[in-house]
């Protein structure tokens, strides 16, 4: 039996509760992990409310780190023993112990540990998609970041500066603004004090920048349009504020024939062999120290109904992990 949380219904983080469920064994291209720290992501809040249909009782959980336990028939690249981590469907990472497809779980080097590689894998994958396989980006090109204060966000500020790359940030308070440049953005606009569009304007020459990554949604969609230059590119890739409102695709021809896509990680990380390779250049900038993760909260498991109210309210800092 293992602690895991589940919900029973959408809703609020009230219906987060905490269930003793059975574990049991690996099936063909199954791995059993007994994990050490979960992660905290937007996703979860997204298919607890709602937003993301689940079918009903759900386990919630997207991210974790541990150890492996046993593999089923058929698994090559994990055995017993192996330090790991992962962020994968299906849901069910809020949990001491799971069994879950073995494909996307990565092994983990020695010199990151448990916690970090928790509150990373969702989150880095996520940045290492942004920046390398969605649209061309070059050293010295324009990029605004929303929410950059964030989990994703503190990733992101330092992988810009690790490529050469200019980033913009974006966040609601000063202290937020100045977290986002500690760690490598080039300029940062508190979005509660000024527009962030005509800011950004101002900061490329009037150019504009060559992409947005913007996981907000409704409330910061339209301005990203309007700070994108011509043939510039809008990865939305997450809804915080609430789903983005149709849009009239003649207004990407009327403000520069721009570009623009709704990605997952989960697209990109379906391949095995893919999920490896990226995991891999995510560790190896953890390893080298171009990236740091902050974790910048801990919520013991069945704390996990605070870590939501935490994550909704923007109360939180850099990354969340949930202790076992």
């Amino acid at each position: 039996m293992a602690r895991t949380v589940i919900i029973e219904s959408h809703g609020g983080p009230e219906v987060l509760k905490i269930a003793d469920l059975p574990v049991g064994d690996p099936g063909p291209g199954e791995v059993r992990i007994a994990q050490k720290a979960c992660g905290l992501n937007f996703i979860d809040v997204y298919q607890r409310s709602g937003l993301y249909k689940l079918d009903m009782p759900a386990a919630l959980g997207m991210e974790a780190a541990g150890i492996v336990e046993a593999v089923g028939a058929g698994v090559k690249h994990l055995e017993p023993g192996d330090r790991v981590a992962y962020a994968s469907n299906p849901p069910g990472a809020y949990a001491e112990a799971r069994v879950m497809p073995a494909a996307q779980v990565c092994r983990l080097p020695d010199g990151i540990g448990y916690e970090t590689a928790a509150a990373a894998m969702l989150k880095g994958l996520t940045v290492d998609y942004l920046f390398n396989r969605t649209t061309p980006i070059a050293k010295g090109d324009w990029v605004l970041f929303h929410a950059a204060a964030g989990g994703v966000g503190l990733i992101a500020c330092q992988w810009a500066r690790s490529e050469g790359i200019s980033l913009i940030a974006t966040a609601g308070t000063d202290e937020k603004c100045q977290m986002a440049l500690d760690h490598g953005a080039a300029h940062a606009i508190n979005y509660r004090r000024e527009a962030f569009a005509p800011r950004v304007r101002e900061i490329t020459g009037g150019r504009g920048v060559e992409v947005v990554m913007d996981s907000v949604g409704r409330d910061t969609f339209d301005g990203s349009l309007d700070a994108l230059r011509p043939l510039g590119m809008m990865i939305s890739f997450g809804a915080a504020s609430g789903p983005v409102p149709p849009l009239d695709i003649m207004t990407l021809a009327a403000k520069g024939s721009l570009k623009i896509t709704r990605p997952t990680v989960f697209t990109h990380i379906a391949d095995h062999s893919t999920c490896q390779e990226m995991a891999g250049r995510l560790f190896s900038k953890i390893l080298s120290g171009a990236v740091k993760i902050d974790i910048g909260q801990r919520f013991p498991l069945d704390k996990v109904a605070d870590a939501h109210r935490a994550l909704e309210a923007r109360e939180t800092i850099g990354s969340t992990v949930l202790t076992l």
